[in-house]
């Protein structure tokens, strides 16, 4: 048995059995440890304890009276099920140990900016997220996602949080499923079909209120990269992305994010959305940047990023923002897309230079190359464009009109 000091807890390690032949020495060496740390919440690391009979159960009360907070972490669910089935789990914090999963040799389904889904058997798939510390954004992404069903969005929740090597994971049971990337690049001719499902689905995000302070606003994210290519613009061309963004009213309406067609999946006869830590709300021309970058802006210089990234070619993602834009808005007529277009262009510029400037673009030759293509559209949209707002109908996004 070992301890850890870590403010404001005092932690502990609890290993092998305990019952009846060793309870008092396990408890002797608790307090003792323990000593002169009256008052701190404790901590007990259950990784290794096997096994507990009510002789160690009542030490477990004992500390808890002393100390008045105590937790349990790592508890394997054999001795979970003692602590569940005699009430422990009601009386203090107690927190199964992950189980392990392997994603050797599994197919990658997707990729976003916080991590990595992998399909594991048949039925299932895992999100396994780059922080090796993630048990708070698993905590973000569930909640998250809990809302949006509860708000009628159809979407996969997570059952099962796992170790996977270094980091952590959530699972999500998707039978059979096949992302709209994978059906548009095995199945060409399916183009407008996936048009359609993609534009349903974007509408009744876009249509759905969520109550205040349930979710970020994606304006202030905004607000912050236009404020950082001040420093990478001509002074009147920095000012003026400020206040286009900033002029941007606040909306409750809900928005994906991160909304392409690797995280829509199609199970059975029902799309679903996943990859949802990046929900947020907000006016739709941050989501329309975010989908044009995905299809158009994002491979505009390198077109071989779209295929490794989406599966298909950048004339089908092109051809795929078009469509989908047009069935967005409600309209084929071009001086409306395009204006549209434009606006969504902007923000979409701001956040891709943003991002490469960050991952040090600017330290290499294709990088600076990208970086240039994109500032010298951005600047001449920024001449064209006065505003980011546009007119929204039922026929586009299913939101009251707004001048």
């Amino acid at each position: 048995m070992t301890q850890q000091n870590e403010t404001p807890c005092a932690r502990i390690r609890l290993d092998g059995r305990i019952d009846s032949t060793n309870a008092s020495a396990v408890e002797s060496d608790i307090l003792t440890r323990l000593t002169g740390k009256e008052g701190l919440p404790v901590v007990i690391d259950a990784s290794g304890l096997e096994y507990i009979s009510s002789a160690g159960l009542r030490v477990l009360l004992r500390v808890r009276k002393r100390h008045g907070a105590l937790t349990l972490e790592g508890v394997s669910d054999e001795v979970y099920g003692i602590l569940d089935m005699t009430g422990f789990t009601e009386m203090m914090t107690v927190k199964r140990a992950c189980r392990v999963v392997s994603i050797e040799g599994c197919e990658v389904i997707g990729h976003g900016s916080n991590g990595t889904i992998y399909r594991i058997d048949r039925d299932n798939v895992v999100k396994v997220y780059n922080n090796a510390d993630a048990l708070s954004e698993i905590q973000h992404e569930r909640e998250v996602a809990k809302l949006a069903l509860i708000l009628g969005i159809p979407t996969a929740i997570s059952y099962d949080v796992v170790r996977v090597g270094e980091s952590y994971g959530s699972v999500f049971e998707l039978l059979n499923a096949r992302s709209l990337s994978e059906i548009l690049a095995a199945e060409p001719e399916k183009l407008d079909w996936c048009v359609r499902e993609f534009v349903t689905m974007l509408r009744k995000i876009h249509g759905t209120r969520v109550p205040a302070g349930k979710l970020p606003d994606m304006k202030q994210r905004a607000v912050g990269w236009a404020r950082f290519m001040r420093d990478y613009l001509p002074a009147a061309a920095g000012e003026k992305l400020c206040a286009l963004v900033e002029a941007v009213p606040c909306d409750d309406h809900m928005l994906h994010g991160d909304y392409h067609t690797k995280n829509l999946e199609l199970q059975d006869d029902e799309v679903l959305l996943i990859d949802m830590e990046t929900l947020s709300v907000g006016h739709p021309i941050f989501e329309l940047a975010s989908i044009y970058n995905a299809f158009v802006g994002f491979s505009e210089w390198d077109h071989e990023k779209i295929r490794r990234f989406q599966g298909f070619e950048h004339e089908t993602g092109e051809a795929f923002w078009r469509k989908a834009l047009a069935g967005y808005l409600g309209t084929d007529d071009p001086a409306r897309l395009r204006a549209v277009e434009e606006k969504a262009r902007i923000l979409g510029y701001t956040r891709m230079i943003r991002s490469s400037i960050r991952r040090r673009g600017l330290e290499s030759e294709s990088g600076r190359a990208e970086i240039a293509l994109w500032t010298s559209e951005l600047l001449e949209l920024l001449e064209r464009n006065d505003t980011l707002l546009f007119e929204r109908g039922e026929a586009g996004s299913g939101i009251a009109a707004e001048g």
